[in-house]
């Protein structure tokens, strides 16, 4: 079976609709939940891959979240060892700055909500990403970005907004800006902590969104679950041959 750290920095951000996922597709994981004390394990040794999830605490908020410099140092290891690896929001975050991007507060404001994200060409040529759609419904909740991409990275998913929505950094690591893992009630519930009413992106429309993202990022996880499943040295990797840096 394919084994998958999962690193937890939220308890209000657990692995919910992924974690069926990986299970459906034959990961077993083992979920650090890092904010109630439990350590990261020293490398990633016997593990396949490695996934980061989200939170409300920013990526340079080392002393809010103590365990951030480590975590940050495991992501950049990942890179490193081509380990498979899948950063979401907050783990996007994370990731750009283990590897050299920038985050920043959205000088725009949040994304909070139903949101449509468009495919970039270099998608086509990825492993994870070809098969998406051509405009993939996302959710989102966030108010810090991806400024600066890390050196190297492919842009795959951008939006009007936002552009760094979905990106790559060497040839087995993706970062999300957005969730793949909360129902449309997680995201409204994580929004009434805030005070936020269910209209606009996330009302009705919401709905929609979960609807068309059930399909699509189901299998956008398996994807990452075969990936993660394959030798290390296989040169075609889901019958894609990927560059180690971007153009």
């Amino acid at each position: 079976m394919t084994r998958i750290l999962v690193l937890q920095h939220d308890p209000s951000d657990p692995l919910l609709l992924m974690g069926d996922w990986l299970t459906e597709a034959g990961a077993t994981v083992d979920v650090r939940r890092l904010f109630a004390g439990e350590e990261l394990p020293a490398d990633l040794t016997g593990y396949d891959a490695l996934i980061s999830l989200g939170g409300e605490m920013g990526a340079y908020d080392d002393d809010v979240a103590p365990w951030l410099p480590a975590t940050k140092a495991m992501l950049a290891a990942a890179v490193a060892q081509r380990t498979p690896t899948l950063a979401i929001c907050l783990g996007s975050q994370l990731l750009a700055v283990a590897t050299g991007g920038a985050v920043t507060r959205g000088e725009d404001g949040p994304e909070i909500g139903a949101y449509l994200t468009a495919k970039r060409d270099a998608a086509e040529a990825d492993p994870l990403f070809d098969a998406l759609p051509m405009t993939p419904d996302v959710m989102h909740y966030h108010y810090d970005v991806v400024s600066s991409l890390p050196p190297g990275a492919v842009l795959l998913l951008s939006s009007t907004g936002y552009p760094n929505q979905a990106w790559r950094i060497g040839p087995a690591a993706w970062a999300l800006q957005f969730h793949i893992e909360p129902s449309a009630d997680d995201l409204r519930a994580w929004g009434r902590t805030e005070g936020r009413e269910a209209v606009g992106r996330l009302g009705p429309v919401l709905d929609q969104a979960e609807d068309a993202m059930g399909t699509v990022w189901r299998d956008f996880v398996a994807r990452f679950v075969r990936f993660a499943a394959q030798p290390a040295d296989e040169p075609h990797l889901l019958g894609h041959r990927l560059p180690i840096h971007g153009s």
